[in-house]
């Protein structure tokens, strides 16, 4: 077990699904075996592009907390809390913000790329300019050294090594620069083929129901060239082909391969065998989830007390802050 800290985050925008399971919360999983872990709901960071409609936050914290428990996530390996309960997140964010220059946040990549793409809600505020600061304040206040990342926001972890590097310059050492922990996770397509996400409308979730799992599945798009049963197909173009790599046995993905290129099975076959595979790794996911539905408190007991762990170490690093900024 190292002693080094671990900090992740998610915002509550809405139901989980099979992308953020494999994409983060089996990395989780592996990591509390590994290091001191601080997991937390970014119920603020939600608001920075979901500010218009807010009624179903806190539905959704609740929810993303379920399936972190469902799936395995340890609250006696990891500490578990939500970020607008521990107020030193602001703070910190208040405080940095007076020594960060405009032009690091409108160099930040992620910030150009969504203000580009994303047309439909009017992201031209301040705090969706300073989001990757407020992202900063939330590792530094735990004086993280490491954050799980995708190589996409290794700009992110650079930003805030930059403003820790600052702060300690300006006022003396508080701040470890931490580091990205780059993740190589698989990417799940949606059933259209394009990245699986909420607003496309093509996601797996972890809470659907067998059925709505088994239809999704049935009509979800395969090899765009193989238009006929007697078609030869290919495996590494056919987003199915990527839950096999997951959720089938070797056996399995070489009996799918040789049937696709020489048509030996059509794509039916395929789906019911991934089917099958899908629904019985999740069996255990929704008994657990069922349990905890029917035991809200259990749950409120978990978070509660790690927003009291995470408001206790984020005090001590404001103190240290103050102390340092003679404020």
């Amino acid at each position: 077990m190292s002693n080094k800290t671990v900090l992740s985050g998610m915002r509550p925008t809405g139901k989980l699904h099979l992308g953020h399971l494999h994409g983060v919360l089996e990395n989780w999983k592996n990591l509390q075996k590994q290091y001191s872990c601080y997991f937390f709901v970014a119920d603020w960071h939600s608001l920075t592009s979901e500010y218009a409609d807010t009624v179903n936050i806190k539905s959704n914290i609740h929810d993303m907390l379920i399936n972190w428990l469902s799936i395995g996530i340890d609250p006696d390996r990891a500490t578990l809390f939500v970020q607008s309960e521990v107020k030193e997140h602001s703070e910190l964010y208040l405080l940095l913000s007076m020594i960060t220059p405009l032009s690091w946040l409108e160099r930040v990549p992620t910030y150009k790329e969504q203000m580009d793409n994303i047309r439909d809600k009017d992201l031209g505020t301040y705090g969706f300019l300073g989001y990757p600061l407020l992202q900063s304040a939330d590792i530094l206040a735990y004086k993280a050294d490491c954050v799980p990342v995708g190589i996409d926001q290794v700009p992110h972890i650079e930003f805030t090594r930059e403003v820790a590097r600052r702060f300690n310059f300006l006022y003396g050492n508080v701040f470890p620069e931490p580091e990205s922990l780059l993740t190589d996770y698989p990417k799940l397509p949606g059933t259209d083929g394009r990245k699986m996400s909420k607003s496309y409308n093509n996601s797996i979730y972890l809470s659907d129901e067998d059925a709505v799992i088994s239809k999704k599945i049935k009509t979800a798009m395969t090899d765009p060239q193989r238009v006929r049963r007697n078609d030869p197909g290919d495996p590494d173009v056919c987003p199915i082909f990527a839950y096999h790599k997951i959720y089938s046995s070797a056996e399995q993905r070489d009996y799918v391969v040789k049937g696709c290129k020489t048509a030996a099975i059509g794509c039916i076959e395929c789906k019911n065998i991934l089917t099958d595979n899908i629904l019985s790794e999740l069996g255990s996911y929704r008994k657990k989830r069922a349990e905890l539905l029917e035991n809200p408190d259990h749950v409120n007991n978990i978070i509660e007390r790690g927003n009291e762990k995470a408001r206790e170490l984020a005090a001590r690093t404001l103190e240290d802050v103050r102390e340092k900024m003679k404020i």
